[in-house]
């Protein structure tokens, strides 16, 4: 399994609000094949930290230049980087 970890600034408690209700009830966009992703947000700095899970490396591959070809006004703030990690350990307690 991997995970594509994408670090934004500039992500207000009202952009992350919006993002939510766009996201309600929809699916990932077309071309993104991943399996969970889990959205972390410090409000007072207005950073988010996105991490999505990929069950293999074609996957990863595929989703990742969809998602790196997004307009920025469908990201919730800023990227300041991406990277590509092993998951090591992953459970659902």
């Amino acid at each position: 399994m991997l995970a594509r970890v994408v670090e934004f600034e500039g992500v207000s408690s009202a952009r992350l609000a919006e993002m939510q209700q766009e996201m309600q009830g929809t699916e990932l966009p077309e071309g993104v094949s991943a399996k969970e992703f889990v959205v972390l947000h410090d409000a007072d700095a207005e950073k988010a930290v996105v991490v999505m899970f990929f069950d293999n490396e074609a996957d990863y591959e595929s989703s990742d230049a969809v998602l790196n070809a997004m307009p920025t006004d469908e990201t919730p703030g800023r990227r300041t980087s991406v990277t590509k990690y092993d998951v090591a350990v992953h459970e659902t307690l």
